[in-house]
């Protein structure tokens, strides 16, 4: 059914949702001109011409995870790729230490969002999946460490105590993403939170070249040069392995059990921005540490 992607106003039909948006536009709402402006286009149009822009961006034409493979492409890694993952094409210290203080507390909400979908399915593919991310991602798994612990290592071996990292609380802009990724997993169903989080690990997919994307996530040379320590390209290197089908498998699970597309939908949307806003975070973040990076952004 379509439905409104900010305020998720539902209708029989998509011109009744842009006539519902040009409205609230034309009243200077600011989350609907945002949501227009980030997706759609900052120019003004008429309804007719939004009813067209809103049928095309929600068209499923194979299935829902190409949809989702191609709108994470277009945000992330299109003509304007995300400032983070310019900066990941080789990374300072200040950057990586960013990261690293950033995403240890992604990592830990992770994990416990991850949980609350094994709570709330009874599909047994899908409680397998989920157990097996929450082991690989926090505990560790076949001996291996697990990348909270691979993640604190590399802030360690760039000079900052573990003590150091897991004492500092989140920047505004990481809460607000994690609020946003709560919200979802406790007011929405199980797929749609499914689809909003595993869709998130395309950042490392190194396929999705193939659909279009500009770059890798990062640099590839990096595994291999001397000029970072060992620990930074452990925990790359292990996030660029695993992540290389990881979310397409995820995504074939909400492929599986989707029962609508347009809550789904909305939802990703949603969890793209918040992740836009998350990556800005590390490098604001690394600005507080070095700003130097700054420079490097401009």
């Amino acid at each position: 059914m379509p439905i409104c992607p900010v305020c998720e106003y539902k209708s029989s039909e998509w011109y009744e949702i842009a006539r519902h948006i040009y409205s609230l536009a034309k009243k200077s709402d600011a989350k609907h001109i945002m949501w227009l402006n980030r997706n759609l286009s900052v120019k003004e149009v008429s309804e007719e011409e939004l009813t067209k822009s809103l049928e095309g961006f929600f068209r499923v034409r194979n299935n829902l995870s190409d949809w989702i493979r191609q709108k994470f492409i277009d945000k992330f890694y299109g003509e304007n790729p995300h400032p983070f993952i310019l900066a990941m094409q080789k990374p300072t210290k200040a950057v990586l230490l960013g990261y690293v203080i950033e995403h240890q507390h992604f990592l830990k909400n992770w994990v416990r969002i991850l949980s609350t979908i094994v709570a709330r399915t009874d599909k047994d593919d899908v409680i397998r999946y989920e157990l097996g991310n929450i082991a690989v991602e926090y505990i560790g798994f076949n001996n291996k460490p697990s990348h909270y612990e691979l993640l604190l290592r590399m802030g360690e071996s760039l000079g900052m105590k573990r003590e150091q990292i897991l004492s500092i609380p989140p920047l505004p802009a990481t809460r607000s993403a994690l609020n946003t990724w709560w919200d979802i997993a406790l007011n929405k169903g199980w797929v749609e939170t499914m689809a909003s989080m595993h869709s998130l690990e395309l950042v490392a997919d190194r396929s999705l070249v193939k659909y279009g994307a500009k770059m890798h996530y990062f640099n590839p040379k990096i595994l291999e040069s001397n000029e970072y320590p060992q620990e930074v390209k452990d925990f790359l290197r292990e996030g660029y392995e695993a992540d290389e089908g990881h979310a397409g498998e995820a995504l074939e699970l909400v492929d599986k059990y989707a029962e609508g597309f347009e809550d789904i939908q909305v939802s990703v949307i949603r969890s793209f921005d918040a992740f836009s806003k998350y990556l800005l975070a590390r490098l604001e973040r690394a600005i507080q540490i070095d700003k130097s990076v700054l420079g490097v952004l401009t």
